[in-house]
């Protein structure tokens, strides 16, 4: 990893016409000319985002996946096919979530883990902190990039760039799992509600793979697009819907926590005692009803009582309207309304994801 944190594809970037923005420590492209147009061709054909800035962490040892158990809360037991992929939060022993991520089985010494550009360096010095209690080795691979495709192409586009030993592979891959040649490693993961892959390989290559899958139609997109697309696929973003300040079950994520199996995961009592107060906080989709844009920190109402924020909004392009996510009492009930500038507008509760495959999910 370079010392100004930019990753090995900015200059291609500029090349393209990106308009670059600082982004957590890194120097990323925000759009290429028009961010509607970009999360469009994610919709509709396919698009590519530089996740260089991500980091892949290799966990190797007899005991990587005791050392697992422990760390995260949802169950790495569950994980008996190699290549197979896990979403979990990492927690403080005080519930916080440290970080969500996602962590896959290679072997019974060997699970590698892709974690947040933000959180790297606390991440790394957790884990490191842990691992020795369970003999394991902790390694970020600054030497690897990653570039993800994804839309209702993006797999048959990305297919004909392969390595040729990990085609055949690539190709029969299911949802939510991995293959790799020790070279390149492909994943049928994403963060758009589109289907496509996400490909790590070695820095020096990443280069020719994004300009070549620029030749085969695969649009360039930034930061703006990314986040529109995950918001209408009601996906979390760390540091705005959840954060070491709430736990998972106050996130909209107690999904991901494995309490009905006992394993003994840091931050689990203070889950169990949350879960039996009654009284969390529930994480709801909402949808404005008026014109404006939902934004983070906004206040919502039900009648004139306070009763929760939103955590992430925005437009949705496909939707065209705003739509957001929101942290709210337990008794709110499903007609609201937000403070925008001083006026108070209305807004409705909805189930996410707001759309899945192009398609939306919700009544506009």
């Amino acid at each position: 990893m370079s010392a100004d944190r930019k990753t090995v594809l900015n200059a291609v970037h500029r090349e393209m016409g990106a308009r670059m923005v600082p982004f957590g420590g890194w120097d990323m492209p925000v759009h290429y000319g028009s961010q509607i147009e970009e999360h469009h061709a994610v919709r509709r054909d396919a698009g590519m985002f530089d996740v260089c800035h991500m980091t892949v962490v290799d966990l190797r040892g007899a005991r990587a996946r005791a050392f697992l158990s422990r760390l995260l809360a949802n169950d790495v037991a569950k994980l008996q096919v190699a290549g197979k992929a896990l979403y979990s939060c990492m927690l403080h022993p005080d519930g916080g979530v440290i970080d969500d991520l996602i962590v896959y089985y290679l072997a019974e010494d060997w699970f590698r883990m892709v974690v947040n550009a933000g959180t790297t360096d606390k991440d790394i010095a957790w884990l490191q902190q842990q691992a020795p209690a369970f003999g394991v080795e902790v390694r970020p691979r600054f030497d690897l990039g990653m570039i993800a495709v994804q839309g209702p192409h993006a797999r048959n586009k990305a297919l004909g760039l392969m390595v040729e030993s990990l085609r055949d592979a690539a190709a029969a891959l299911k949802p939510f799992s991995a293959v790799s040649d020790g070279h390149w490693f492909v994943a049928r993961t994403g963060y758009t509600g589109e289907d496509g892959f996400e490909i790590v390989l070695p820095e020096g290559e990443t280069e020719a793979l994004w300009r070549d899958l620029a030749r085969v139609g695969v649009r360039p997109c930034g930061l703006g697009a990314r986040d529109t697309l995950r918001l209408e696929a009601g996906m979390n973003l760390y540091g705005q819907d959840m954060d070491e300040s709430v736990t998972p079950l106050a996130s909209g994520l107690g999904w991901t926590v494995a309490m009905a199996d006992q394993h003994d995961f840091i931050g689990r009592e203070v889950l169990e005692a949350q879960r039996a107060s009654g009284d969390m906080p529930v994480f709801s989709g909402v949808v404005l009803e008026d014109r404006g844009v939902l934004r983070s920190h906004q206040k919502l109402f039900d009648g004139e009582r306070e009763v929760g924020e939103i955590t992430s909004g925005g437009f949705s392009p496909t939707l065209d309207r705003s739509i957001g996510m929101a942290r709210l009492a337990a008794d709110t009930g499903d007609r609201l309304t937000v403070d925008i500038r001083g006026r108070k507008l209305p807004l409705r509760r909805v189930k996410m994801p707001f759309v899945r495959n192009g398609q939306s999910q919700i009544d506009v």
